[in-house]
């Protein structure tokens, strides 16, 4: 609490009293704190980890992967926007320009046919498909003739791009992989606790 002033200026909220005011800092420090991104939980050792492996998963340079990691987009998007550049032909500046005017990846890999069947990391059918599960659902209960009527979510996309990155990057069954995407705040995160 020393970060705090001793006094609160009460000027603009006459009528509040300075020990709830202090109080009321307090408290919105402690939210703002609980809601960061995943990103700022991230460690650099991890981040570092996890971009080395998507410039081999992509067989780029790390410097590119570097680059993309500058910009305003989470690390753990990074693949998603190499994965639908790759698989679409579009620039990875296009699609993250595209993401910054607001589209969502699900909407962009819509427009430019990387359907859910793309998408797809199989799994056993009875495999626990952890944060996943509503999207393996889907995969499951819709025959695979149809899968291009399935809606997947950002967080569906985001999810099986990695899925697929972490899996093959570390040589482990998708299924364990998938078992461990509820459990941790990020790909990111997620990557360093699968490689040790």
């Amino acid at each position: 609490m020393s970060g705090l002033p001793h006094t609160v200026d009460t000027t603009l909220f006459p009528e509040v009293e300075p020990g709830f005011m202090r109080c009321a800092l307090i408290l919105m420090t402690f939210f703002a704190a609980s809601i960061a991104p995943a990103a700022a939980q991230e460690s650099p050792a991890a981040r570092a980890e996890y971009f080395a492996a998507v410039a081999r998963f992509f067989a780029l340079p790390l410097t590119e992967v570097a680059i993309l990691g500058e910009w305003e987009i989470a690390a753990q998007e990074i693949p998603v926007v190499l994965f639908l550049a790759r698989r679409s032909g579009v620039s990875p500046e296009a699609l993250v320009a595209l993401r910054d005017a607001g589209q969502s990846w699900a909407t962009l890999a819509t427009r430019y046919r990387v359907g859910p069947a793309a998408l797809h990391v199989p799994v056993s059918d009875d495999a626990p498909a952890g944060a996943l599960a509503g999207a393996y659902d889907m995969y499951r209960n819709t025959p695979v003739g149809r899968w291009s009527s399935i809606r997947l979510t950002d967080e569906d996309v985001v999810g099986l791009v990695n899925v697929r990155l972490i899996s093959q990057s570390l040589d482990l069954p998708a299924e364990r992989v998938l078992g461990f995407t509820g459990s941790v705040g990020s790909y990111v995160e997620l990557y360093a606790q699968l490689k040790r």
